[in-house]
């Protein structure tokens, strides 16, 4: 399952982007993402604290970029053309917060036709397949549900 989002983040967001990467490896998923801070370290660091596996799809050419919760670093050299690739190699995509990047990433996964689920995400209008959400737990449900 891919998590998107902001790369620097207020506290309150980073928890919420822990939580999710903890429910997707306590559910047995591996958490996919951009591969850098914020919303994308968080994500990671809440699914390797639950024994999950995580993935980094990122945009320059030095896998060393990776947060230290990595364990698949994916050097693309593509910069936010990798937003591409993060959304189409999750099953379902979990948007949280963000601006520009992560507004394209939703974008990604319906191109995909990939289900995402939204927690303080820009608006996205009447888009197929997203469904805003209020809680870590309602996001990680319906994108369970709908793939």
């Amino acid at each position: 399952m891919s998590v998107v989002g902001g790369s620097v983040v207020p506290d309150p967001v980073e928890t919420m982007a822990e939580d999710v990467g903890r429910l997707l490896a306590q559910r047995g998923h591996t958490v996919v993402c951009g591969g850098l801070g914020g919303v994308m370290e968080a994500a990671c660091r809440g699914a390797k604290d639950a024994g999950g596996t995580t993935i980094g799809v990122l945009p320059g050419e030095d896998r060393d970029e990776a947060n230290p919760y990595v364990d698949i670093a994916v050097a693309t050299g593509l910069g936010h053309a990798r937003n591409a690739l993060v959304a189409m190699n999750g099953d379902a995509v979990i948007a949280i917060d963000g601006g520009g990047g992560t507004l394209s990433e939703i974008g990604y996964a319906n191109v995909f036709d990939r289900p995402a689920a939204g927690l303080r995400t820009q608006q996205v209008g009447s888009l197929d397949g997203f469904e805003p959400c209020n809680s870590p737990e309602d996001a990680v449900s319906f994108i369970e549900g709908a793939v």
